[in-house]
């Protein structure tokens, strides 16, 4: 049976209250955290945007979870050799507990620093050698790397853990996923596209974890939790490249007003049926997901909680 973790949205939530949830997952049985990792968050109504590496240090100590980043960017805004320094300490605090995920990015977070938004096969290129450029450093010793995209010069990571953490990579087309079969630890996902998964482990990926990201709204009004989920997260209905491309939550905002809340309702369990939360998490494990992490939009958290402990948790275990 798969593994059920909650995902910690640092695009709705300030630091405070990712760390309350964090608490409350694993009092409620979770058995793991994802973290997302952004600049700025989809649209103004989210309306935050930790640093995710300050938030994976305190959640260090508050939490026996393992935590996994979902996902970071280590190509643009920050050096790839930062990462590495950032991971390998995440690693160190968290006793073994923490994986790297990591994907090509979006230009909402990567272009703030007023470089070029490049196509995504360069993007791929750049992610694979970003990941390179990592696993070196976590070698230990003085490294250096002339590269096509990156270099480093005699750099030294003094804080290393005892086992190098996991690099999952993001997949959600067919170059991501055969990259994240050919080079990495296990798969991200954010649907459940068997397609996709089988991709992966045709590529490389064989017994390698995947991991699933999936969003529901539950509330007791199932009509309020349709509203609240709309409002807050249309922008997962945005079809093709678009949250790859779109610049700015404003653009996020004008394109997520052609999404209906029919259309985020259809994608999103909302309400208090357990049977839709539980069709989801099955469909998850029919694409061949061996972990899904679940992410509860809007503030109801604390009823979310109980409603997953009670109803949802216990029949995947």
């Amino acid at each position: 049976m798969a593994k059920i973790g909650y995902f910690l949205s640092c695009e709705e939530f300030g630091p405070a209250r990712l760390l309350e949830q964090a608490k409350m997952a694993e009092e409620a049985g979770f058995e793991g955290l994802w973290i997302s990792d952004h600049y700025h968050p989809w649209n103004s109504e989210q309306g935050n945007s930790p640093f995710v590496w300050s938030v994976i240090g305190a959640l260090s100590q508050m939490t026996s979870l393992p935590v996994t980043t979902g996902v970071t960017c280590p190509t643009m805004r920050i050096h790839p050799a930062i990462i590495a320094q950032a991971a390998a300490t995440s690693q160190v605090m968290l006793n073994g507990r923490f994986s790297l995920g990591v994907g090509s990015g979006e230009n909402l977070n990567e272009h703030i620093l007023g470089h070029r938004w490049p196509p995504a096969d360069v993007r791929l290129e750049m992610l694979e050698e970003a990941v390179e450029v990592i696993r070196l450093l976590w070698e230990g010793g003085v490294k250096d790397h002339h590269g096509r995209y990156y270099t480093v010069e005699n750099a030294h990571l003094y804080t290393l853990p005892d086992e190098p953490p996991k690099i999952l990579v993001s997949g959600f087309g067919e170059a991501s996923a055969r990259l994240a079969g050919r080079i990495g630890d296990g798969y991200c996902g954010a649907s459940p596209e068997g397609d996709l998964v089988s991709l992966f482990r045709s590529s490389g990926g064989a017994d390698k974890p995947a991991h699933g990201g999936a969003k529901v709204c539950w509330g007791e009004d199932e009509k309020e939790a349709r509203r609240t989920a709309h409002r807050l997260w249309p922008n997962e209905q945005l079809p093709g490249q678009l949250a790859q491309e779109l610049p700015t939550p404003a653009h996020f905002e004008q394109a997520s007003s052609l999404v209906t809340e029919d259309m985020v309702a259809e994608a999103v369990p909302c309400g208090p049926d357990p049977e839709r939360h539980r069709q989801m998490i099955h469909e998850y494990l029919e694409a061949g997901y061996d972990e899904i992490y679940i992410q509860q939009i809007g503030p109801e958290q604390e009823g979310f909680f109980r409603f997953y402990e009670r109803e949802i948790l216990p029949g995947f275990r």
